[in-house]
C-alpha cells in the first residue's frame, strides 16, 4: 500500500494534496502567498514579540533565553569556520555554522545588541566564500543552506545591500543551484535523496526549502521549483511515521529527521502560510510518543540502528514543535524535564510551549506498528529502578539498520543489563555498503552475534530479513508480544518465533524462542552486557552484577543447555568494546523443534521473589 501511495505521489503529486488551494494552482504561482517582509522564516517578529511579553511572567522561558544568550556570547570570539573535511564530510562545519547563526541571530533579535549581528554576519560571509559546500555529501550542503538561509532572513535589515548580494550569490552557487539540479531527477551522482525514505530526504529538502524561501522575492525561480518539488518528495520519508509514529532508523535518527521535518514545515508555514498538508500525514501527530516510550528508566534510549553508545535522549527541541503543532502538552512536559539538567537551545525558545502540571497517564505497555515495529514494556513510569524491556521487528536492510531482528534491551534497578552496542565508526571502509554481501556486514557491531538474538548455522541474520509482530497483548496482567523472525533465517529454519512476556506483577521478563530447523544446524543464543557474570555449577543460572545490584538469568528450557561467558572485545579499527561480555548458550547441532526459554529476574531491593513460570508454547500465551 505504501508503494502505491508513493507512486501516486511521484506521478500525481497534486492528487495527494488536491484539497489545498495553493497546489491547485500552477507551480509558478506558488509564491503568490510569500510573506513580503523579512524575517519570514521559522521565527517571525510577531512570534518574537509574543515570546518577549510571555518571558516577563514566565521564569522558565526567561531561563531558556538566558541560556541562548550565554551560548551566543561564547560565539562572539569563536575561531573562524574553515573548510575542512572529516572523512568525506563537511557536516561538522555546516552544523557549527547553523548553531552559531541561530544563537547569535536570536540573541541579536532579542536584545538589539549589534555585536551578535556582526558576529553572525561574519560567519555568513565566511562560509559563502568557501570553494564549495561539499555536494558529494549533500547533507553538508543542505545544513549549510539552512544556516545561511536563516541568517540572511533574520539579519536582512542589518545587512548592507552588497552583503546581502554576496550571501545570496553564495547560497545559490553552493546550494540552490545544485539542489535544483538534484530535484530535477537527473542522475548527477549526489541526488538520490529526493526518493529516499529516511533522514536524508527531510534534511536535504528542509535545508533547501529554507534557503530558497529566504530569497523568494528576488529569485522566485528557485523557490517555485524547489518548494514544489520538495513538497512532492517529502512524503517518501514522512509516510514512514505511519501508522503510529515509530521511526525505522531508531531514536537517534528520529531526532535528526524530525528536527529537519520541523524546520522545513515551519519555514513554509511562516513564509507561505501553509505546509501543504504535510504535517497531517498519518503518524506525525503521534511520533513524539515513540521517543518518550523509547526512553528507559535509566535514561538510556532503546538503542537500535546506528545510535551512539549508551545513547540518552538529550535535547529534542522538535518535541516542542510537535507540542505546538498538535496541541500535545505531554511532549512539552517531557522536553522541559530533559532541560532541567542541560541548557536550552534557540529552538527551545522559538518553539516554546509552557509546561503543564497536569500529566496525561501513559501506558505501561506500548506497541508501535510501522516498517520497523517496536514494543515497550515497563513496570511503572517515573521510577528510575523500574523494569523495562524494548524489542524490535521490521527489516534488516533499513537505513542505518543492523542484523538484529528480535533484538531487545532491558533495564532494572537503575541499570541497563542487556544492551545494544550502537554504531561503529562511520569512516570504516564500506561502513555504509548495505548490499547483501556488502562490507558493512563484516563489522561486529552490525552483526547478529553482537546483538541479543539467536543465530543459526554460525550465520548472522539475512540482510533481507523482514520480521513482523504476529500477536500483541498490551492490556493483559501478563502482557506479551510475539514476533515471526523466520525470514531472517531462510537457509536454516522453517520457522523462528520470539516471544517476550512480562510476568504478573511486572517483576520479571520471559524471553522465549521457538525454532523449527530445516536440517541439523548449529545454534547460538546470546545477550550483550556490561555486568559481571557468575554462572552456577549447573550452568542453568547466571547472576549478573553491576554496582552491587543483581539480576538472575534463569535458563528454563531446554533442560540440557548451559550458559557460557564470552568476550565482546574486538580489534581496531573497530570499536574495542572493553569490559563488555556475552552471555551465551551454544548447541553444536539442533535437528528438531527447539524451545529456548529464559527468565530475567531482578533481585529487587524489597526482597520480592520472582517466581519461575511454567514453560508453555507461544501459541498458548
Amino acid at each position: 500500500m505504501k508503494n502505491i501511495l508513493l507512486l501516486l505521489l511521484v506521478t500525481f503529486p497534486l492528487f495527494f494534496f488536491a484539497q489545498h488551494p495553493l497546489l491547485r494552482r500552477a507551480p509558478k504561482t506558488i509564491l503568490s502567498e510569500l510573506r513580503a517582509d523579512h524575517p519570514r522564516l521559522i521565527l517571525t517578529n510577531d512570534r518574537l514579540n509574543a515570546l518577549k511579553i510571555l518571558s516577563k511572567s514566565d521564569t522558565l522561558l526567561q531561563r531558556y533565553v538566558d541560556n541562548v544568550i550565554t551560548t551566543a556570547n561564547s560565539y562572539l570570539e569563536a575561531p573562524v569556520l574553515e573548510h575542512k573535511l572529516i572523512g568525506p564530510r563537511l557536516l561538522h562545519v555546516s552544523r557549527a555554522c547553523r548553531a552559531r547563526i541561530y544563537a547569535l541571530g536570536l540573541a541579536y533579535r532579542w536584545t538589539g545588541d549589534s555585536r551578535y549581528a556582526e558576529a553572525a554576519k561574519q560567519n555568513l560571509l565566511q562560509v559563502v566564500s568557501f570553494q564549495d559546500w561539499n555536494i558529494s555529501h549533500f547533507l553538508d550542503v543542505a545544513e549549510m543552506a539552512h544556516a545561511v538561509g536563516v541568517g540572511l532572513d533574520w539579519l536582512y535589515a542589518y545587512l548592507k545591500a552588497d552583503e546581502r548580494l554576496t550571501i545570496k550569490k553564495g547560497l545559490i552557487k553552493h546550494a540552490l543551484e545544485p539542489g535544483k539540479n538534484g530535484l530535477s531527477g537527473e542522475d548527477l551522482g549526489y541526488n538520490g535523496w529526493p526518493k529516499d525514505e529516511h533522514n536524508w530526504n527531510q534534511v536535504c529538502n528542509g535545508g533547501l526549502i529554507i534557503g530558497a524561501l529566504a530569497i523568494g522575492e528576488s529569485d522566485p525561480e528557485y523557490a517555485d521549483f524547489i518548494v514544489s518539488k520538495a513538497v512532492a518528495s517529502l512524503p517518501y520519508a514522512l509516510l514512514n511515521y505511519g501508522p503510529d509514529g515509530a521511526w525505522m532508523e531508531g531514536p537517534a535518527y528520529w531526532n535528526y529527521a524530525t528536527m529537519y521535518t520541523a524546520y522545513g514545515l515551519e519555514a513554509m508555514r511562516t513564509a507561505l502560510g501553509t505546509d501543504f498538508g504535510l504535517s497531517e500525514i498519518e503518524g506525525m501527530a503521534e511520533t513524539g510518543d515513540f521517543m518518550m516510550y523509547c526512553e528507559g528508566p535509566t535514561g538510556y534510549m532503546f538503542n537500535f540502528a546506528d545510535s551512539a553508545e549508551r545513547n540518552s535522549m538529550g535535547s529534542s527541541p522538535c518535541m516542542l514543535w510537535l507540542a505546538n503543532r498538535y496541541g500535545n502538552e505531554s511532549y512539552a512536559n517531557h522536553e522541559h524535564a530533559v532541560l532541567k539538567s542541560i541548557p536550552a537551545t534557540p529552538e527551545h525558545v522559538i518553539w516554546y510551549y509552557p509546561p503543564n502540571a497536569l500529566r496525561k497517564p501513559k501506558e505501561l505497555v506500548k506497541y508501535f506498528d510501522g516498517d520497523v515495529e517496536v514494543m515497550m514494556f515497563r513496570s511503572e513510569w517515573d521510577n528510575p529502578n523500574a523494569l523495562f524491556l524494548a524489542i524490535k521487528a521490521g527489516y534488516n536492510a533499513v537505513n542505518h539498520g543492523h542484523l538484529d531482528l528480535g533484538n531487545f534491551e532491558l533495564d532494572a534497578l537503575g541499570e541497563r543489563w542487556v544492551r545494544d552496542l550502537g554504531s561503529d565508526y562511520y569512516n570504516l571502509p564500506g561502513y555504509f555498503d548495505k548490499r547483501k554481501r556488502g562490507e558493512r556486514w563484516q563489522y561486529f557491531r552490525m552483526l547478529s552475534d553482537s546483538h541479543n538474538v539467536p543465530m543459526l548455522g554460525d550465520q548472522s541474520q539475512d540482510v533481507l530479513g523482514n520480521a513482523k509482530f504476529i500477536k500483541v497483548a498490551t492490556a493483559s496482567e501478563t502482557p506479551y508480544g510475539i514476533i515471526d523472525l523466520s525470514t531472517a533465517y531462510p537457509t536454516e529454519a522453517w520457522q523462528v518465533k520470539r516471544g517476550v512476556l512480562m510476568l504478573k506483577g511486572h517483576r520479571g521478563i520471559l524471553i522465549q524462542d521457538e525454532i523449527k530447523p530445516k536440517h541439523p544446524t548449529r545454534l547460538k543464543w546470546g545477550i550483550t552486557t556490561d555486568a559481571q557474570i557468575n554462572i552456577s555449577e549447573s550452568g542453568t543460572l547466571a547472576m549478573l552484577e553491576i554496582k552491587g545490584k543483581k539480576l538472575e538469568v534463569r535458563l528454563l528450557s531446554p533442560g540440557h543447555a548451559r550458559f557460557t561467558q564470552q568476550s565482546a572485545v574486538q580489534s581496531p579499527p573497530q570499536k574495542r568494546n572493553e569490559g563488555v561480555s556475552r552471555l551465551e548458550i551454544t548447541w553444536d547441532e539442533i535437528n528438531t523443534e527447539t524451545t529456548i526459554s529464559i527468565l530475567f529476574a531482578p533481585v529487587w531491593m524489597d526482597d520480592t521473589q520472582v517466581s519461575t513460570p511454567l514453560v508453555k508454547p507461544l501459541q498458548e500465551w
